[in-house]
C-alpha cells in the first residue's frame, strides 16, 4: 500500500501507488469516488499512442501474459483494505470515500490482453465474495480498437451482467485527427463498427479528451465532423448512454505535452450543448 501521509487525488493516477503489479487506486474526477484500477498493461505497452497519454516511457505493444493467480489474490487483499482497513482513512479525501467502480484500464489497452476474458470472470468471482455496493460498476476504459476479438465481446457480454460500462474512447472522427491525436490509421469504417458491437452488448459511453494545440481549440471541421458522426450513430439506433467530455487534468509523458494547454470552459460548455441538442446525455469533467 502507499504511505498513508500521501492523500490520493485527481492528479495522481499512478500505477504503482498501491505496491502491486496490477491493482492500484484513484480518486477519479468523472467515477466521483474510489476507483480500484485494473492494469493488464504492466509493460508501459500500448497499441496507440495519445499525445495527451501520462504514462512514461509509453512502448508501442500489446499486454503481456497476465498472471491471473496474482491478479485475483491482489484484487482481494485491496478490496479487503478498503472494506475492513484504514485505507479510506488514510488516504482518500473525506469527500470521496465510497468505492465506485472497478476499472480495468492501466497503462496500455486492457484489451490486448488474451486473457482478456477469464480476467472478467475473474472479478466477477471475487466481487461475489466481498460485501460490495450492489450499484458498483465495472468500467472498461478503452480504444475500441480491439472490440471485434472474440474473446473481448465475450468479456463484453459478461460485464453486461456485472453492472459494466464501456468507456469508448473517440477523440476525432477524422484520419487526420486520429493519427495526430491518436497516433493511429483505424478507419472510421472499422471504428463505427466496434463502437456498434460494443455499445449492443455492454452499456457504452463515448469518451472524449478536448484540449488545445499550439494554443488553438479543435477546429471547426474537427467539432463538426464529431457532431454529424454521433448523430448518425443515433440515427442508425446505436445505443449510446452518452458522452464523457473531459479536459486535461495530468500533465502528458509525450514529446508533444509542451504543445498541449486546457481548453478554456465557454469552448467546452457550447460543445456540450451541441451533443445534447443531438439528445445524449454529456458529463463533462472539464
Amino acid at each position: 500500500m502507499q504511505p498513508a501521509s500521501k492523500l490520493l487525488n485527481i492528479a495522481d493516477h499512478s500505477r504503482d501507488n498501491a505496491g502491486m503489479t496490477y491493482i492500484y487506486s484513484v480518486v477519479s474526477r468523472r467515477a466521483g469516488g474510489v476507483s480500484v484500477g485494473i492494469n493488464l498493461n504492466p509493460n508501459n505497452a500500448c497499441n496507440w499512442r495519445c499525445i495527451y497519454c501520462q504514462v512514461p516511457e509509453l512502448a508501442r505493444g500489446t499486454a503481456p501474459v497476465i498472471d491471473l493467480v496474482k491478479l485475483e489474490a491482489e484484487l482481494r487483499t485491496f478490496l479487503h483494505e478498503i472494506l475492513h482497513g484504514d485505507f479510506m482513512r488514510a488516504q482518500v479525501p473525506p469527500e470521496a470515500r465510497r468505492i465506485n467502480d472497478i476499472a480495468l484500464s492501466g497503462n496500455g489497452e486492457p484489451t490486448s490482453a488474451r486473457e482478456f476474458e477469464q480476467v472478467i470472470e475473474l472479478i466477477g468471482r471475487v466481487k461475489c465474495d466481498y460485501d460490495l455496493p450492489e450499484e458498483l460498476k465495472l468500467v472498461l476504459i478503452t480504444n475500441g480498437s480491439l472490440i471485434d476479438r472474440p474473446g473481448v465481446q465475450a468479456g463484453l457480454r459478461r460485464m453486461a451482467e456485472l453492472n459494466g460500462e464501456v468507456w469508448f474512447k473517440l477523440d476525432s472522427v477524422t484520419r487526420e485527427g486520429r493519427l495526430r491525436i491518436n497516433s493511429t490509421r483505424i478507419s472510421l469504417k472499422r471504428m463505427r463498427e466496434n463502437l456498434q458491437l460494443a455499445a449492443f452488448q455492454c452499456s457504452t459511453w463515448l469518451q472524449t479528451c478536448i484540449f488545445e494545440t499550439d494554443g488553438r481549440p479543435p477546429s471547426q471541421v474537427e467539432s463538426g465532423a464529431y457532431l454529424k458522426f454521433t448523430e448518425e450513430l443515433l440515427r442508425e439506433g446505436v445505443p449510446l448512454k452518452g458522452v464523457l467530455l473531459y479536459g486535461l487534468a495530468r500533465p502528458s509523458m509525450q514529446p508533444e505535452a509542451t504543445r498541449l494547454t486546457k481548453i478554456n470552459q465557454e469552448w467546452m460548455e457550447a460543445f456540450c450543448a451541441k451533443i445534447r441538442a443531438l439528445g445524449l446525455t454529456v458529463k463533462l469533467n472539464p
